[in-house]
């Protein structure tokens, strides 16, 4: 019983991190576009101080302790994740909608196969089908958002070649995203797995990158600063969510006057690496415990459902075509999974027991 209540705290923190994330995600974009930098540098830096914790030494509260692997390693892996990172994040600036971003970045599995080809790693059939039925979706996935908004796939016009801009941006991101894949594995299996120990260098050695644009941060901060608070005088917050009126009036009290006198732009800001800290986790903690199919498909749905939340809480316009796209890429995505870490394990584990069995005759 212990080990289901275990596994449904994860997937809880999966689901309602991730899912909640893209909801304080869409709530920024709409109102500033361009503050896809300032997202990621208050994620990196809320992640890391969280995760600081977890890396003290048992000589002294404030000494980390010697990472397992070497800095240098980290630090690469750092440049890969911030450069991933701002690439996704950049791709807003583009008129790249919400939905349509969660669609292309589940394209993960076709350059995850192309890192793999270049490992000279083989594939089967159905892996290949699979992509190939994925890579489908995402065209007609941005197809679709590229008419929902007016705009023409083409490269002529000033408003296509910024949609074809975003596109670039986030393919770019997907094949940097699976090289790292690639060596951080690599890397696990030389020195040893610790995704707290990933948690927090991954972030903290990326925070210096950021000095350099301090002047963007500064004015994309000013214009979150400068949003309206939320209206908490038509509904009380005990109204708004109903499972805080179990707390103390007190604690009631300050929640609404916090509300009520912080800019939503910066509200949602704090939401967002809060929702983010917890989504990562989830999947780390989901890693660690199930097995790779299971977190494939776990992932592949989270994302539908993301798809489906931010498309209905903020007025997407859902056409035939998305419908389509989202069902190929996510249907795809979790063939590709079942094919990758169920099918083709149990039948080498198959082949493998008939060929002992022979040699035992």
């Amino acid at each position: 019983m212990l080990p289901l209540l275990g596994s449904l705290s994860t997937v809880s923190l999966i689901f309602g991190g991730c899912c909640s994330n893209v909801f304080a995600l869409e709530a920024i974009i709409k109102s500033e576009p361009d503050s896809g930098l300032l997202i990621t540098f208050f994620q990196f830096l809320f992640t890391a101080l969280a995760a600081y914790p977890t890396q003290f030494s048992a000589s002294g509260p404030y000494n980390v302790k010697q990472p397992t692997i070497p800095l240098r390693k980290w630090a690469f892996i750092a440049v890969m994740f911030y450069s991933v990172n701002m690439l996704n994040n950049w791709a807003f600036a583009f008129n790249i909608s919400v939905p349509i971003h969660i669609v292309l970045r589940s394209f993960g599995s076709v350059t995850t196969m192309l890192a793999g080809w270049i490992k000279r790693r083989r594939y089967s059939w159905l892996q290949v089908t699979s992509v190939g039925i994925l890579t489908l979706g995402v065209l007609v996935s941005a197809w679709a958002d590229a008419e929902g908004k007016g705009k023409s796939m083409s490269t002529t016009s000033e408003s296509g070649s910024n949609f074809a801009t975003g596109l670039v941006v986030l393919l770019l991101a997907q094949i940097l995203s699976a090289y790292m894949g690639v060596y951080v594995q690599e890397t696990y299996a030389t020195y040893g797995a610790d995704w707290k120990e990933n948690l927090f260098y991954s972030h903290f050695l990326s925070l210096p990158f950021f000095l350099p644009l301090s002047g963007s941060l500064r004015r994309q901060y000013a214009r979150l600063s400068s949003t309206h608070p939320l209206d908490m005088s038509t509904r009380p917050l005990a109204e708004a969510v109903p499972a805080l009126r179990y707390l103390p009036e007190q604690v009631l009290g300050l929640g609404q006057d916090a509300l009520s006198t912080m800019p939503r732009g910066l509200l949602f800001l704090l939401i967002n690496a809060i929702t983010q800290l917890v989504c990562i986790s989830g999947v780390n903690l989901l890693s660690a415990k199930a097995s790779a199919v299971t977190v494939t498909i776990v992932l592949n749905v989270r994302k539908l459902v993301s798809f489906i939340f931010s498309t209905y809480i903020f007025g997407h316009h859902l056409t035939g075509k998305m419908i389509v796209g989202a069902m190929l890429v996510f249907g795809s995505g979790a063939l590709y999974g079942w094919e990758t870490s169920w099918r083709l394990p149990q039948s080498r584990a198959k082949a493998t027991k008939t060929s002992q069995d022979k040699a035992k005759r």
